[in-house]
């Protein structure tokens, strides 16, 4: 059975903008920076893993999972 976590599409990218690391989970929070794309994967995964627990823990519902990674490369 897929972990609940494992719902929610998380990734790195640079940000030109910031000129640092950001990982985004858009269904669930905005953003975490840093200047190491490992350590903000890191940090990622361990802050959407808390706000789970937290609704969880107050009985509120978690928001459907809609970001879908790309499937298929045309």
């Amino acid at each position: 059975m897929m972990k609940t976590v494992d719902r929610y599409h998380k990734w790195v990218e640079w940000s030109d903008e910031d000129g640092t690391y950001v990982g985004k989970c858009p269904d669930l929070i905005t953003g975490i920076h840093g200047s190491d794309p490992v350590e903000v994967y890191r940090d990622l995964c361990e802050t959407v893993a808390e706000v789970i627990s937290h609704f969880e823990k107050t009985g509120r519902e978690l928001p459907e999972s809609r970001t879908r990674p790309m499937s298929e490369v045309a």
